[in-house]
């Protein structure tokens, strides 16, 4: 695999105008800043963050090319296939390669997170959505508590298979994680491992060679610091890095519910002069009246600025 997200990749949100339709011109705001970034290996659509289940299958194609537009060829996009069944998932990969993705963040199927899973049924997800669409993978753990987080055994059978060529890890379980990390580096050393704890980045910046992360969005300039921190082992220079961002972070991220967060990043993003307003699809909701002045005064207490966008 030539895909190398050893550093920052962002999970964009998707932008919506006021009436609720995509907003290409903020997509083009967003992608092209982000993209500009020096550290941001790619950008991952399509995801929580950017309400990927929320859109139509057009939308969701439409999203890809305009984020691949928006950074000109310069990194890539990979895309969130979440669909139910292996069938539709692989379908899903196989269009969005024809969109223009460059690798697909493959999500567990979600009937899973309510019934659990079968012993084998998600290494035949993984291989039936790379036979249909050759499309480069992501191995997705998801948080323990939940019955859609692959024990170790399965880990293992999914790294190892054709096309997998990285893993997000959200295990949010840090016995599991001092556990499972080490065992999926000494299988598979070319793995490329990325954290997406963003509500806690610190404790796992030491195990990883990136993140992946909604968090992204808002503050991609201190993470690439945060990532160059750990892979130093500057423990110190982290820890600053973490306490700096500490107040977005809970306004954010240490909410009620972890869907907020995508809210909130709306928020981030009108804070830092991308969007104009923070406008989402139901089933989200506006967040309480006063959390956007919250979210604001985060940023100013992390000294995180506006940024001006030549799009």
């Amino acid at each position: 695999m030539t895909i190398d997200l050893r550093g920052l990749s962002p999970a964009p949100v998707t932008p919506f105008t006021e009436e609720g339709d995509i907003d290409f011109a903020a997509i083009q705001r967003l992608g092209s800043w982000l993209g500009s970034i020096d550290g941001v290996k790619s950008l991952v659509v399509l995801g929580h963050a950017g309400e990927g289940t929320f859109l139509t299958v057009d939308e969701q194609l439409d999203v890809i090319r305009a984020f691949r537009d928006s950074v000109e060829g310069r990194i890539p996009i990979v895309a969130g296939i979440t669909g139910e069944g292996n069938k539709v998932a692989a379908l899903e990969a196989k269009r969005a390669v024809d969109a223009g993705a460059s690798a697909g963040l493959v999500y567990p199927s979600h009937g899973w997170l309510r019934f659990g899973f079968q012993q084998g049924a998600p290494q035949t997800r993984y291989q039936d959505i790379y036979d249909e669409s050759g499309l480069p993978l992501i191995l997705f753990q998801y948080p323990d508590n939940t019955k859609a987080s692959y024990d170790l055994d399965t880990q293992l059978e999914i790294a190892g298979q054709e096309g997998v060529f990285a893993t997000k890890n959200g295990v949010r379980n840090m016995r599991r994680w001092y556990t499972e990390i080490p065992a999926l580096r000494a299988a598979y050393p070319e793995l490329q491992i990325l954290s997406c704890h963003d509500e806690y980045l610190l404790p796992t910046m030491f195990d990883v060679d990136g993140l992946l992360v909604g968090y992204g969005n808002i503050a991609p300039e201190l993470l690439v610091d945060l990532i160059a921190a750990g892979k130093a082992n500057d423990y110190a220079a982290a820890h600053e890095i973490h306490e700096r961002l500490l107040p977005v972070t809970k306004n954010v991220y240490h909410r009620g519910s972890h869907m907020e967060g995508t809210v909130a990043l709306k928020w981030g993003l009108v804070h830092r002069g991308i969007l104009d307003h923070a406008t989402v699809r139901t089933p989200l909701l506006p967040l309480a009246d006063g959390a956007d002045k919250e979210i604001a005064a985060a940023f100013v207490s992390a000294g995180i600025e506006r940024v001006t966008v030549d799009a």
